[in-house]
């Protein structure tokens, strides 16, 4: 049985609308939007749902991979 990778959100800072869509989606309040500007991932709270990236309207958030995880 293959190992599950896990993921967490990164949002793109200059695409970035600071919408709040994101951070209203996210099961485990782990976005934030820093001072209205962009919106930032807490990688620690972030289980890599991906429900943030269906509901950004920019389209501006990736899943990637953990660091150290194959």
């Amino acid at each position: 049985m293959a190992k599950a990778v896990r993921r967490y959100a990164e949002p793109d800072r200059k695409r970035c609308v600071s919408c709040g869509a994101c951070m209203n989606e996210c099961p485990k309040g782990a976005i934030s939007v820093w001072r209205g500007c962009f919106a930032v991932v807490d990688r620690a709270q972030c289980v890599g749902c991906g429900r943030c990236q269906h509901i950004c309207p920019a389209y501006c958030i990736t899943l990637k991979q953990r660091e150290g995880e194959a």
